[in-house]
């Protein structure tokens, strides 16, 4: 069970705070970014996700240190450029303390989040990250000791590992219970 008093939380960007509105939960999100009728205008096709931007404001408002760690193929400019777009499309620029498009390679998300907690000094018992993918959000985290949720999909269904996680969560604002 993951211990409460959380100090520190990495979200994901696709699936976790937003998706594509004509799928939402029923597949993976990232087909958006290659389809042809939405991979240059992707903002237009994608939704927050609900209770994401009420659970942004209230971690937030309970000092907790929020972190968008998004994985993207784009070379690394080209990947910080993506998700900052995404992040200001959405008016969520204020809602977080940091923002990084992580690499295509599954170790990144983890370097990215022990390289975050040794610079704020904070223990990886006092952190947690949420988000929608066994393989590039949970396992990474729990790779490196970190404590990890995930949201429930149609497409975590079929995941032969992501449908073994016990530590599921049903919507972004279920993390509340875990703060």
């Amino acid at each position: 069970m993951i211990a409460n008093e959380k100090k520190i939380i990495f979200l994901d960007g696709d699936g976790t705070l937003w998706y594509p509105k004509k799928t939402k939960y029923t597949e993976k999100p990232h087909w958006i970014y290659a389809h042809e009728d939405s991979k240059d205008n992707y903002c237009e096709h994608l939704m927050m996700i609900p209770t994401a931007l009420v659970t942004l404001k209230k971690l937030k408002k309970l000092g907790v240190t929020v972190i968008l760690l998004s994985t993207h193929p784009h070379p690394p400019k080209e990947a910080d450029v993506v998700i900052n777009h995404k992040v200001a499309h959405f008016k969520l620029v204020k809602l977080f303390d940091e923002i990084h498009a992580t690499r295509e390679i599954q170790s990144s998300k983890g370097e990215f989040i022990l390289k975050i907690l040794k610079k704020r000094k904070i223990p990886k018992s006092r952190a947690l990250m949420v988000g929608d993918s066994y393989r590039w959000d949970y396992k990474p985290a729990k790779d490196v000791g970190v404590d990890a949720l995930i949201i429930e999909s149609e497409y975590l269904k079929k995941d032969r590992y992501g449908k073994m996680v016990k530590n599921t969560i049903k919507k972004s604002s279920d993390v509340l219970e875990y703060i």
